[in-house]
């Protein structure tokens, strides 16, 4: 399993915004983050300023989103499409993006469904439940 330290991500996104501002061939997954990145302009100033995105602490109390932590979990939702893992997360996913006509939207209420499985994992000590996680989205999808 890849689990790339704080600093590896936020380089690696930095590094993706620079590659993709100035149309450098970007790797296959460099390209799917960069079409996460080009979805959120809101972030673009702070991935162009890479030595103070490498400083930066965002608390809860700040009341603002991580935008490293929002986009890697853009792009486990793409990987968990693209190999239907957890089993059954591609149609849900598919089908909540028609109802939404938006893709976008689709993933960030999954985004929503995964933050809560991996809080409830964390506070009970138990390994993530898959499945409460699909069921989240399955019923966000079909209501």
């Amino acid at each position: 399993m890849f689990a790339p330290s704080q600093l590896q991500v936020r380089q690696f996104f930095c590094g993706t915004y620079r590659k993709w501002r100035d149309g450098t061939p970007l790797i296959p997954m460099e390209a799917l983050a960069a079409d996460w990145i080009a979805e959120h302009p809101e972030y673009h100033a702070e991935l162009a300023d890479e030595a103070a995105a490498l400083d930066k602490v965002y608390t809860v109390e700040e009341g603002r989103t991580n935008p490293f932590l929002h986009l890697s979990m853009h792009l486990s939702i793409t990987e968990q499409h693209g190999i239907d893992q957890p089993t059954g997360i591609r149609q849900a996913l598919d089908l909540l993006s028609a109802r939404l006509n938006s893709r976008h939207e689709a993933q960030h209420i999954a985004m929503e469904a995964l933050g809560q499985m991996v809080w409830e994992s964390q506070r009970s000590g138990r390994p993530p439940d898959g499945e409460a996680y699909l069921e989240n989205v399955r019923r966000a999808a079909t209501k």
